[in-house]
C-alpha cells in the first residue's frame, strides 16, 4: 500500500466535497465459484482500495464528515482462520498503517448505520454493483433490499469522480509498473504467433506473465485472428498463415493498478501489403491523437480527429469517397472504426465506470452523442493534466454490419460498397496505448512496445 498519509489526505477531502453525514465505503467480501470454500481470486472494491488500502475482504471504512473521524470496521480473524490462513494483522493494526485513528467490529458498524438513519443523519454510499454487497448492506442498515438504493449519493459520486481521475505520482508510477508487464505479455505474444501455434496457447502465456509479476490480468485477454470482433475471448482457433492476430491485454500491479494495451501482429511475422495499408491507418491516427491530446482539449474532438484519420486513409484505398469532413460528421467512418477513442485508467480497466459512465467520461459542456460509433465514446469531456486514459484507434471489417449497411444503401455516398466487399475476411486492426495527460501535452506511459510495421516484424519474427 502506499504511505499511510496518502490516505489520510484522500479521506479529509472526500469529506470536503461528499459534505454533511456518513461517508461508507464498503470493501468487497469473498465470492464462492463453485462452492463456499472454492473462491474466485479475490478482487478488492476500487473505491475501498483508493480510501482505505486495505486488500482483504470484509472490511468498511466510515469517515464522518461532522466529527472528522474516520473508522475501520471489521473482524479480527480467529484461530479457525489463522490455521488456513497463517497469522493475520489485527483490524486496529490494519487501520494503523492507512492512518486511521479508530477501528471497531461489524457489529459495531450496524449499531452505528441504524443509529445514524434514526436520528436523521444523510448516509452516503457508492452504487453497490454485487448482489452480496446489497445484501449485507441492507443487514447492516436493517432496511429492505429495495431500500438500499436510496443511500446512493450523487455527491459521494461525484466527489471520487472528481479525485479518482487526477492520478498522482504513487499512480502513475503504479500504472507504469503495469505497463511494463503489459509490454512484457505483448512481446511473448508477437514471438509466439506462428502458423500451427492455437490462440489459447498465446493466452494462456501472457496470462501467465500477469500472474507470474503479481497480477491478474486487468480484464479477461482478447486474442483472436478474428479481430473484427471487437471483445472476442474465444481462443479456440489454430493460427494461419496470412492472418492477423488482435491481442488487447492488460494486467495489475500489486496496488491493483490497470494497464490496457492494444497491438495487431501477424502470424509468421510479415504483414502482406494490404495488411500493411490497413495497420498503417491506424498507426497514424494513433500517433496523431496522441500528439493532439492536450489539456483543456476534449476528448471527443480528439475522437473525431481520429475519425478524419481513418476515413482519409480509407478514401485514399478507395474504400471510402467524397469530402472527408462530410462523412464523418455523418458517421460513415463508423464502418470501420464503431467504438470510441479510448476511456479512463486506473484501479479499474474503464476507470470509475461502475459510477456512472457519462459522470465520469462527459461533463456539463460536453454531452454524449447518439450517433452509432460515437454513441460508444466512453470518455468525451475536456481533458485534464493527470488523467490517464487509452488511445485505442482501430479498423474493422465486420461482414454482418458491412451487409446490413450495403443492403439498405446506408451512407453509400461516402463509402464504395463493391470495393468493402473484397476485404470482408481481413479482420481488423487496433492499436492501443496508455497516455498520461501533463500540464504541457501528453506522454505515452511505459517503455515503447513494438508498434511500426518494422517494430512489430521483427520482434514478430524473432
Amino acid at each position: 500500500m502506499f504511505p499511510g498519509k496518502v490516505y489520510t489526505k484522500r479521506r479529509e477531502q472526500l469529506r470536503q466535497l461528499a459534505g454533511d453525514g456518513l461517508i461508507l465505503i464498503a470493501g468487497n467480501e469473498e465470492s464462492a465459484m463453485n462452492y463456499k470454500a472454492n473462491t474466485y481470486h479475490f478482487r478488492q472494491d476500487s473505491s475501498f482500495l483508493y480510501y482505505f488500502g486495505i486488500n482483504k475482504p470484509g472490511f468498511y471504512g466510515i469517515c464522518d464528515s461532522e466529527s472528522g473521524i474516520d473508522t475501520l470496521f471489521g473482524n479480527d480473524f480467529d484461530m479457525d482462520d489463522i490455521i488456513w490462513m497463517g497469522e493475520q494483522p489485527l483490524v486496529k493494526e490494519l487501520a494503523s498503517n492507512v492512518g486511521v485513528g479508530a477501528s471497531a467490529s461489524l457489529k459495531e458498524l450496524s449499531s452505528v448505520l441504524q443509529s445514524a438513519i434514526s436520528s436523521g443523519r444523510k448516509i452516503h454510499i457508492l452504487p453497490p454493483y454485487r448482489g452480496d454487497q446489497q445484501l449485507a448492506l441492507s443487514d447492516l442498515c436493517a432496511v429492505s433490499i429495495e431500500a438500499v438504493k436510496k443511500f446512493v449519493s450523487e455527491e459521494l459520486i461525484r466527489a471520487v469522480i472528481n479525485m479518482r481521475s487526477v492520478k498522482d505520482s504513487f499512480e502513475i508510477g503504479e500504472i507504469e509498473k503495469a505497463v511494463e508487464i503489459a509490454g512484457l505479455m505483448h512481446t511473448t505474444a508477437m514471438k509466439m504467433a506462428f502458423p500451427g501455434n492455437y490462440e489459447r496457447e498465446l493466452a494462456g502465456a501472457i496470462e501467465g506473465i500477469a500472474l507470474s509479476h503479481g497480477g491478474p490480468v486487468s480484464f479477461p485477454v482478447i486474442l483472436s485472428m478474428n479481430g473484427q470482433t471487437l471483445h472476442n475471448h474465444y481462443h479456440g482457433n489454430e493460427l494461419e498463415e496470412g492472418r492477423m492476430v488482435v491481442c488487447d491485454a492488460g494486467t495489475e500491479s500489486e496496488l491493483c493498478y490497470a494497464s490496457d494495451i492494444t497491438r495487431t501482429f501477424p502470424v509468421g511475422g510479415k504483414f502482406s501489403a494490404r495488411q500493411k495499408d490497413i495497420y498503417n491507418i491506424v498507426l497514424k491516427a494513433n500517433v496523431e491523437t496522441i500528439k493532439a491530446s492536450l489539456p483543456g482539449k476534449s476528448y471527443r474532438e480528439v475522437h473525431l480527429q481520429a475519425a478524419r484519420i481513418i476515413a482519409s486513409g480509407l478514401k485514399d484505398l478507395g474504400l471510402m469517397k467524397g469530402d472527408v469532413d462530410e462523412a464523418v460528421a455523418s458517421g460513415a467512418h463508423a464502418l470501420f472504426f464503431p467504438h470510441g477513442l479510448g476511456h479512463m485508467l486506473g484501479l479499474d480497466v474503464h476507470d470509475m465506470e461502475g459510477l456512472g459512465e457519462n459522470l465520469v467520461g462527459y461533463s456539463e459542456t460536453i454531452k454524449r452523442s447518439e450517433q452509432f460509433g460515437l454513441a460508444y465514446l466512453r470518455m468525451g469531456r475536456e481533458l485534464e493534466p493527470g488523467f490517464v486514459i487509452t488511445n485505442e484507434p482501430g479498423c474493422y471489417f465486420i461482414p454482418a454490419l458491412i451487409q446490413q449497411w450495403k443492403s439498405e444503401k446506408k451512407l453509400e455516398q461516402f463509402i464504395n460498397y463493391s470495393e468493402v466487399d473484397s476485404y470482408l475476411g481481413f479482420g481488423g486492426v487496433r492499436i492501443e496505448d496508455d497516455v498520461l495527460i501533463t500540464e504541457t501535452g501528453s506522454r505515452v506511459l511505459g517503455t515503447p512496445i513494438p508498434k511500426t510495421v518494422e517494430e512489430v516484424e521483427a520482434t514478430a519474427g524473432a
